[in-house]
C-alpha cells in the first residue's frame, strides 16, 4: 500500500477538494485539523491528525511515514522563517515531495509571502513542485461574500485589472495529478483560467446569475484598508491582500495559460459556471 499523503489545511478552500481528489485517486490522505472542531470537518475517508505550524510538537506525528506534502500557508504565517521548521522536520521525515500551493508571479515577486516559502523550499532537500495559480474564483465565496450577500458590492482595490480566475476545484485536480503522477519534481506550473475578466465584469455575471444588482466599488488601497479594518480583518493579512490586489491594478493578473489544461486534460471551469453552482450563496438569506 503506497504511502499516505499529508494534505495541510485540509479543511480550507483548496486542501479540502484535494483531499476528495486524492481519495477518489484511492490514495491513503492524512488531512490536517488544529483541533477536534476542525477535525469533525474532515471529509469522509481522509484520516484526521492534530497539526498546527506553530506547534513543532504535532509534525512527528503528523508526518510519520508519509512521502508527500501539500503545502498552504495560513493567511496568518507572512515569514518564510516561520515555515523552516516544518521544513526540517519534512526533511527529517525523508518526504520526498512537497506541493506548495503558491501564487501566480511569486517567483519574481518578492512583495508577496508566498516568494519567500518558495525559495525556502528550494534550499531544502525535498522534491518540490510549486502549483501558481491566478486568483480563485472562490475569494469571492469567502473573504468578499459578505460584501457580494449583504451589501450587493465587489470591494475590492483592483482598479481596472484583469484577472483570469480560477476555480479552486481546478487547482485540486491539478494537484492530484502532480501528487500522484511522475514527472512533476522541481517544476513549476502557472494555473489560469481560460478567461481573463475585470470586476465590473465579475459583477455583472453575478448580477445575470442571482437576479440582483451587483456592482464593484474600484476602493483605493486605503478605502479598501479601512473597509476590511471594519470587518475586523487583521493589520497583516490586509497588507497581504492589497499587495496582491496591486498586481492586478498594475495588470500583471491577467496572463492565461495552457497549463492547467494540459494537466488535467480538460477545459478549466469557467466563472459563468462558478457563478451559477454557487448562485444561492450570493444572495441575502
Amino acid at each position: 500500500m503506497s504511502a499516505p499523503v499529508l494534505v495541510t489545511g485540509a479543511t480550507g478552500t483548496v486542501g479540502s477538494e484535494v483531499v476528495r481528489e486524492l481519495l477518489d485517486r484511492k490514495q491513503r490522505v492524512r488531512a490536517t485539523a488544529t483541533n477536534a472542531k476542525s477535525a469533525s470537518r474532515t471529509p469522509t475517508g481522509a484520516q484526521a491528525v492534530r497539526f498546527d505550524f506553530e506547534d513543532p510538537s504535532t509534525f512527528d506525528h503528523a508526518l510519520h511515514d508519509v512521502d508527500r506534502v501539500f503545502l498552504v500557508r495560513p493567511p496568518h504565517m507572512s515569514s518564510a522563517e516561520a515555515f523552516e521548521p516544518f521544513i526540517g522536520a519534512m526533511e527529517r521525515a525523508g518526504v520526498r515531495q512537497v506541493v506548495f500551493l503558491s501564487l501566480l508571479g511569486a517567483q519574481s515577486n518578492p512583495i508577496v509571502p508566498h516568494h519567500a516559502v518558495e525559495k525556502a523550499l528550494m534550499r531544502s532537500t525535498i522534491g518540490w513542485t510549486m502549483l501558481r495559480p491566478s486568483f480563485f474564483m472562490q475569494n469571492l465565496t469567502t473573504t468578499h461574500l459578505p460584501d457580494i450577500r449583504d451589501r450587493g458590492k465587489i470591494i475590492v482595490p483592483a482598479g481596472r485589472g484583469r484577472t483570469s480566475f480560477i476555480d479552486a476545484r481546478d487547482i485540486a485536480a491539478a494537484a492530484a495529478v502532480v501528487l500522484t503522477e511522475p514527472g512533476h519534481l522541481d517544476t513549476g506550473y502557472a494555473l489560469t483560467g481560460s478567461e481573463a475578466l475585470g470586476y465590473a465584469e465579475c459583477a455583472s455575471t453575478l448580477s445575470e446569475v442571482t437576479g440582483r444588482p451587483i456592482v464593484y466599488t474600484r476602493p483605493s488601497g486605503r478605502e479598501f484598508a479601512r473597509h476590511m479594518k471594519s470587518r475586523d480583518f487583521p493589520t497583516e493579512f490586509i497588507t497581504v491582500m492589497r499587495g496582491i490586489y496591486l498586481v492586478v491594478k498594475l495588470g500583471r493578473a491577467a496572463s492565461v495559460t495552457n497549463e492547467l489544461q494540459t494537466l488535467i486534460g480538460r477545459e478549466p471551469i469557467s466563472f459563468r459556471r462558478f457563478a451559477r453552482d454557487n448562485a444561492e450563496l450570493f444572495r441575502p438569506a
